[in-house]
């Protein structure tokens, strides 16, 4: 639906009908989703700082293709919450899955369309561009405004006795898969991660080059001056004489 709409060349304006619907968001994929499983939207077209949910009632305006009978919408409203025909006194707590777009200074930027201040993520997790991210918010009543009272890693897990098996400069990967920077990384006094060590890292699901996760702390198990890690987490000293320490 996406390359469809990019694709697109542009048609004479009477080929081409704008009419404004209400729906609900029936899927979202970080950057863009479907309304009522037909109208595609991009989250550049969502107005106000809200980040939308699968489930969301909206108001779309669409533009209805009448050559190739597509549906787009090129503007998105978020509709407050009501609850039996009034708003209720109390903004209802939601929960929204997205991933670090950017961050500058002390704002964090979620899907490019919804931010946050860095002081209310969970204490002792330092985001990243890239990493996926669980944040409950609140609609204020009558109001498009979006309140963040929480964020959360999605996913976040202990792995032991992993390999690290490349560095470059303030960047490496461990086990092949798991990315981490030393800009943004929980690590011992007086120690840098060196290739072939083992160490325990603590991880989240990130979206990085090559990789899904990224550690955000790194305990050395064993430092190793060279050899070469054999896919089990031992490290084999290049030379017999040289042992690891």
């Amino acid at each position: 639906a996406e390359e469809q709409c990019v694709q697109q060349p542009e048609l004479p304006q009477d080929e081409i009908e704008l009419k404004t619907v209400q729906g609900v968001v029936t899927s979202f994929f970080c950057d863009y989703g479907l309304i009522n499983k037909s109208i595609f939207f991009s989250s550049d077209v969502v107005t106000g700082n809200v980040p939308l949910t699968v489930g969301q009632q909206v108001t779309a305006v669409v533009e209805d293709n009448k050559t190739s009978h597509g549906l787009k919408a090129i503007r998105v409203d978020a509709m407050p919450y009501h609850f039996g025909g009034a708003v209720s006194s109390d903004p209802e707590t939601r929960v929204v899955l997205g991933y670090v777009t950017s961050i500058r200074k002390s704002i964090i930027y979620i899907n490019k369309n919804f931010h946050f201040p860095v002081d209310i993520v969970s204490e002792g997790f330092v985001p990243y561009e890239g990493d996926c991210l669980e944040i409950e918010y609140s609609i204020q009543p009558d109001t498009s405004n979006v309140k963040a009272h929480s964020v959360k890693p999605v996913n976040c897990k202990h792995v032991d006795q992993v390999c690290v098996t490349s560095v470059c400069g303030r960047n490496g990967v461990i086990d092949g898969v798991i990315f981490f920077t030393l800009d943004s990384l929980k690590f011992p006094f007086g120690y840098i991660p060196q290739k072939y060590d083992i160490v325990n890292v603590v991880i989240v699901e990130s979206m990085q080059p090559c990789c899904i996760w990224r550690a955000i702390s790194i305990t050395p198990v064993q430092r190793s001056r060279s050899g070469f890690c054999d896919g089990r987490g031992v490290v084999w000293p290049s030379d017999p004489q040289k042992q690891s320490i």
